[in-house]
């Protein structure tokens, strides 16, 4: 059984209108990455042999989000069952009469669902005594308007029932259907052929089949899921709801690593964040994608990071952004007010105070003063600004790139830099100070005199 193949049909055609949106729904984000991308990498976990996306027409974005797998287009959206039956097309080997294979129907706005889910369904249908075809299930807190799933006493799924054509008692169940199937290939396939759309719908339901299996004799059964896995996505209220899920998932596999998080609920991660150990994370801080944060890091509170690999004993904040391309190294510091941006800093390098830093290169042990900018961008191009080992750079310091600041040197606060500095040289570029002994007095008095002049035009004109 082990030999046989696997076949993934992801339904990712539905319009989502209630979304309220032009980006299609199952490409809404959390965590990170898209709803579908969260499918999609759950189900490669089970490596199968073919996976089909099937996307609405003129969704060029669910298309290229559905890459490199095969995509099939829904060009009349009739359901659920037509959706698959569309697939098929992309299914060859599956289908046929005597195909060693499987198909697991899943939906791209369902981004909860774990692998070992999955796995677990594969599982049952591959045992000894595996199912012809299986279902998700569920028993939520109120089962609602869900569909209910009617098994009989040897606990075979007799059929699916939907809400509104629901008896009392098929209401009083509790069992209810998550709309994902796994089954033998051409079983699934001869029974979704035998679908009909005669409904005030017009549409071909999917969970039909079950009742035709059913009835057919075959062994028809359900794993369950907790609700939360499934939970489908089709408003905004849902998506957050999602993302809720997610992140309490993500800041519980981080602690689980040996990340203290202080305010777990205030601090919001990636899933492809990647954890060393003994990491601390103050309240409010955001991590999103691309992220790697190694052994003994602290992130200070009120931090955005994204696009980073910050090394080990690195000290990030309070109130700092990392921006995409940053590289801390072992040791480094990046202070309160501070963006970073396609910039390395060294072993040791601090910029502790109110910087700019993009595309640099920071050498070991430099330090950059409070409120440092580097000048990388002429209105036309980026250019790189390159300081050196254990170099000094002023407070108030704006660097023009390109420009070089060897090892060892200083440059003075207040510097306009737009050559480059030799090593170990000292470097100031500040305009020469005029003075004018009794200035300010005299300045003072003369704006007075104007001000009063105006003063007393002003009361005339409302004498007058």
């Amino acid at each position: 059984m082990s030999a046989r193949k696997l076949a993934v049909i992801v339904l990712a055609a539905g319009q989502g209108t209630r979304m309220k949106s032009k980006l299609p729904k199952v490409l809404h984000g959390l965590a990170g990455k898209s709803m579908l991308a969260h499918v999609l990498s759950g189900v490669e976990q089970l490596s199968p042999d073919q996976v089909v996306v099937v996307v609405g027409p003129d969704a060029p974005a669910v298309e290229k989000a559905a890459a490199p797998h095969r995509v099939v287009v829904q060009h009349d959206r009739l359901g659920t069952g037509h959706a698959v039956r569309e697939a098929f097309s992309a299914l060859a080997g599956f289908c046929d009469a005597g195909d060693q294979a499987d198909i697991l129907v899943i939906f791209g706005d369902t981004p909860l669902i774990r692998s070992a889910t999955f796995e677990k369904m594969v599982a049952r249908r591959r045992a000894a005594d595996g199912p012809v075809l299986l279902g998700l299930a569920f028993r939520p807190k109120d089962a609602g308007r869900y569909g209910r799933v009617r098994l009989d006493a040897q606990g075979r799924v007799a059929g699916i029932v939907e809400f509104a054509d629901a008896s009392d008692a098929e209401k009083a169940i509790d069992l209810c259907n998550a709309g994902i199937l796994l089954g033998d290939g051409p079983t699934v396939c001869r029974l979704i052929h035998q679908l009909d759309n005669n409904n005030a719908q017009g549409e071909y339901y999917l969970p039909v089949i079950f009742d035709f299996a059913y009835a057919e004799g075959l062994d028809t059964r359900a794993v369950e899921a907790s609700e939360e896995e499934v939970m489908g996505v089709n408003s905004r209220q849902e998506l957050a709801a999602a993302e809720q899920v997610l992140q309490q998932r993500l800041r519980n596999e981080a602690m689980a690593q040996g990340v203290t998080l202080i305010d777990p609920a205030s601090t919001w991660l990636s899933t492809d964040t990647v954890f060393g150990r003994d990491i601390i994370i103050e309240p409010s801080v955001f991590i999103g994608p691309g992220v790697t944060i190694a052994d003994d890091v602290t992130l200070k509170a009120f931090s955005h990071i994204e696009g980073a690999n910050i090394a080990e004993g690195a000290v990030i904040g309070p109130y700092a952004r990392l921006r995409p391309g940053t590289e801390i190294k072992a040791g480094g510091k990046v202070g309160n007010f501070v963006e970073t941006k396609n910039a390395v800093l060294g072993e040791g390098a601090k910029v502790n105070h109110l910087s700019y830093i993009g595309d640099a290169e920071i050498g070991a042990r430099a330090n950059i003063g409070a409120g440092t900018i580097t000048c990388n961008y002429d209105g036309y191009n980026k250019w790189k600004t390159v300081i050196g080992e254990e170099a000094f750079i002023g407070s108030n310091t704006a660097l023009v790139a390109p420009v070089t600041v060897g090892a060892g040197a200083i440059v003075g606060a207040g510097s306009t830099l737009t050559k480059a500095v030799e090593k170990d040289a000292i470097a100031v570029v500040r305009g020469r100070l005029v003075e004018k002994a009794g200035g300010g007095a005299s300045f003072r008095a003369g704006r007075q005199k104007i001000k009063d002049q105006k003063t007393a035009e002003q009361n005339a004109e409302k004498k007058g």
